[in-house]
């Protein structure tokens, strides 16, 4: 079988094969090689690339898998896992991590609606309990995989939002746990929420506003000047305006965490911006007969397809903001796919004028 990584050229010097192509990253002047090899191991292909600094969103559903009880054990547990996978990037490259809330900031407020209706937590508050609780099991788990001099810090992080933004109208991020439809419309009537299909269930929906502003962006600068491992923007951030004498005040609301990412990714410029899922790639016509995953995308193709609002689309639009903004590479995938995201040989890659290719 011929692959496509080094070979030896016309004058007996290792050289890439013509196929590979070279990808302009950091600056206009750090060009990533990306090999197309068959690897040998994990930690091999991570090696393959320069360092370079990589915001990584990790999705709600890969910590907490569906229908999995949200449990403590349960969320350590997956949390190992992604720590795992995480270790060997973060020791040749420098990492962000982001992370999503869905599953347990529904899950505090279902526990707060457990009380009475003037003892019940708001979502800012609940939001920034979720990103302490996450936070602390990736710092936690992350370090153990480490070098003790490698430090790892969470940061609860404020984001600004548009007080007037639309999506307060129309709420579409699901929250919380799956339910079937009858206890979905149950629980919707007697805690006056509003519901919507996710997959084969239903779950609890609300406003995810765009994230403008992200308050700790130079205090995350400067930890990651230090190497310091930052978690931060958990569950996209703690959602805050600032009210008319200019102080900040919370608001009811879930920022899409990947939205928040890119906003991450852009201002802290970012190499590259990985979304790691519970899901092997982007599909097109996701659940019908004729789906098919995509391989690499340009961000116009992506506006000329539909996807599921609350899942899928706002990692598709967070992956062009990202890419049209840098003229870098975002990657959709799953977790166990992380070093092969990154070189392209799995998951989907948007890139700036990437034709679109299709996975068999």
């Amino acid at each position: 079988m011929q692959t496509l990584g080094l070979h030896k050229g016309n004058d007996g010097k290792d050289a890439y094969h013509p196929v590979i192509k070279n990808v302009m990253m950091s600056l206009g002047s750090l060009i990533l090689l990306v090999t197309l090899t068959d690897p040998q191991n994990y930690h091999d292909r991570l090696h393959r690339v320069k360092p370079m600094r990589i915001v990584v969103a990790l999705g709600g559903n890969a910590l907490l898998r569906r229908g999995e009880a949200l449990t403590s054990e349960n969320q350590r547990r997956n949390i190992q896992i992604a720590a795992a996978a995480l270790a060997p990037l973060a020791s040749d490259h420098q990492i962000i991590i982001t992370h999503g809330n869905g599953p347990q900031v529904g899950l505090l407020a279902l526990q707060s609606a457990a009380y009475k209706s003037d003892e019940s937590y708001p979502l800012d508050i609940l939001d920034a309990e979720t990103e302490g609780m996450i936070g602390y099991l990736i710092e936690q788990e992350l370090g153990n995989y480490l070098p003790p001099e490698r430090l790892c810090a969470t940061l609860l992080t404020q984001i600004e939002v548009d007080p007037h933004d639309p999506a307060f109208d129309s709420p579409t991020k699901p929250i919380g746990p799956v339910y079937s439809k009858t206890v979905a419309e149950q629980l919707a009537n007697q805690h006056r929420w509003r519901i919507a299909k996710d997959g084969e269930y239903y779950r609890r929906v609300v406003p995810s506003p765009r994230p403008r502003r992200i308050v700790e962006i130079e205090v995350i600068k400067s930890l990651i000047i230090r190497n310091v491992v930052v978690i931060c923007a958990g569950g996209g951030g703690i959602p805050v305006v600032k009210d008319v004498d200019g102080h900040w005040r919370g608001v009811e609301a879930v920022i899409d965490k990947d939205l928040a990412g890119a906003l991450l990714a852009i201002e802290l410029g970012a190499d590259h911006f990985m979304m790691l899922t519970d899901v092997d790639a982007v599909y097109q016509n996701w659940g019908m007969p004729e789906a098919r995953a995509v391989r690499c995308i340009s961000p116009g193709a992506i506006r000329e397809m539909a996807f599921a609002e609350g899942s899928m689309a706002p990692k598709m639009l967070a992956a062009c903001e990202f890419v049209e903004k840098t003229g870098r590479i975002a990657g959709i995938g799953q977790l166990k796919d992380v070093a092969d995201i990154l070189a392209g040989t799995a998951g989907t890659t948007i890139a700036p004028d990437a034709d679109i290719g299709w996975w068999d």
